[in-house]
């Protein structure tokens, strides 16, 4: 046998993504190379690894096998390469964190100089629907989750970034004429949900069952991207927050529409595990976070200050 390194990590991804395309995507790859990388990895095991039934991709038990001891490889390669790092005196290994959909907005401003200031740091960051990222971080699987609505079944600690302001959003070309509506005017419009486990979904739900409104969920998206795709669209309204809708708003293709109770308002959160013991990597993380959090607030996100937040800030808790 003569496969190599690469081959071990391009059939690793296959497996946990189980598909060909997602792997390519996450190892920023085209199809076309991790399919033959794949196949001569396959072709150096007397049994199949994998085996493709209608379009879908399965990994047979022997691949998955396979799968284990490669990860168990690669670690311990990525091993060597962290102390080697830290032999030279450089700080050196991986910072786990997941965030909700809409955090991507707000955690890469988070990271970019730290992950600059420390190029032997391995950033794994994992975006997905508030329901993943509790579960990731309630698993112990990450360092640190980003949330807008903090647990109440989890023990954690927290650092409060900044604040997450959420709005009904419409397309330009709609008319809204009032200085400002009632919150009855949900029930009159289709309104854009998210998917079930959205942060955001959750807070607008609240929202609208405590104001005793009757709001049929007709359309439902998974992800920020697309509720405000199809807002632009003109598919309808939804309450959204102000962090992902920056460039609509400054250039004219969504408007605010002012409601009575909005912006609903929480925070943005860094949070872990009560007692969590943190790897050097992750101290080193929150020690600049600490330090750094109202330097880069100032600099990337000084326009959330200056606008008029309205009134009430009650934190949500879930």
């Amino acid at each position: 046998m003569n496969y190599t390194l690469h081959q071990l990590y391009v059939f690793l991804k296959v497996t946990q993504n189980k598909s060909i395309t997602k792997a390519a995507v996450e190892l920023h790859l085209t199809q076309p190379a991790v399919s033959i990388q794949l196949k001569n990895f396959q072709d150096q095991f007397e049994f199949p690894l994998t085996e493709v039934i209608g379009r879908k991709l399965y990994v047979t038990d022997f691949g998955k096998e396979i799968a284990i001891a490669a990860e168990k490889v690669l670690n311990e390669v990525e091993a060597i390469n962290y102390k080697t790092l830290a032999y030279k005196g450089e700080l050196s290994g991986r910072l786990k964190i997941s965030i909700v959909s809409t955090g991507k907005y707000v955690m890469p401003y988070f990271l970019s100089d730290f992950l600059r200031r420390n190029p032997g740091v391995d950033l794994v960051l994992d975006v997905t629907n508030k329901k993943q990222v509790l579960e990731s971080l309630e698993n112990n699987e990450v360092d640190f989750s980003l949330v807008s609505v903090l647990p109440d079944s989890i023990q954690i600690d927290k650092v409060e970034l900044l604040p997450n302001e959420l709005y009904m959003m419409v397309n330009a070309e709609q008319v809204f004429e009032k200085e400002i509506y009632k919150v009855s005017i949900l029930e009159e419009l289709a309104v854009i949900y998210r998917e079930e486990g959205s942060g955001t979904r959750y807070i607008m739900e609240k929202f609208i069952e405590n104001n005793n409104l009757n709001v049929p969920k007709k359309v439902e998206l998974t992800g920020n991207e697309a509720v405000k795709q199809a807002v632009l669209a003109g598919l309808g309204c939804s309450i959204m927050p102000l962090i992902g809708v920056k460039n609509e708003l400054n250039n004219g293709s969504l408007q605010i529409v002012p409601v009575k109770g909005l912006p609903i308002k929480s925070n943005w959160n860094l949070i872990w595990l009560k007692g969590k013991k943190f790897s050097p990597v992750a101290t080193a993380y929150l020690d600049f976070i600490q330090n750094e959090k109202e330097i880069i607030i100032d600099a990337s996100f000084k326009w959330i200050k200056d606008r008029n937040r309205g009134t009430g800030n009650k934190e949500l808790k879930s």
